[in-house]
């Protein structure tokens, strides 16, 4: 997985009921656009991430339609 900062990833809910999250990449930590990321979700926390299998990153270009 490959991602560049104003990237979006969106984290699917794994269990009945659980809403998906959508973070912004806001910086790159891993070598040539890899993990990990440090990402800010809609209500402003911020964290490091590892995405795994239900993580898809949407380009820039793409999340702002």
């Amino acid at each position: 997985m490959y991602a560049s900062v104003g990237d979006r990833i969106l984290v699917h809910g794994r269990i009945v009921g659980q809403h998906d999250r959508s973070a912004e990449i806001i910086e790159v930590l891993g070598d040539g656009g890899g993990p990990p990321y440090r990402v800010r979700f809609e209500d402003g926390h911020e964290t490091l991430m590892s995405p795994g299998p239900d993580t898809v990153v949407r380009p820039f270009s793409a999340a702002e339609e």
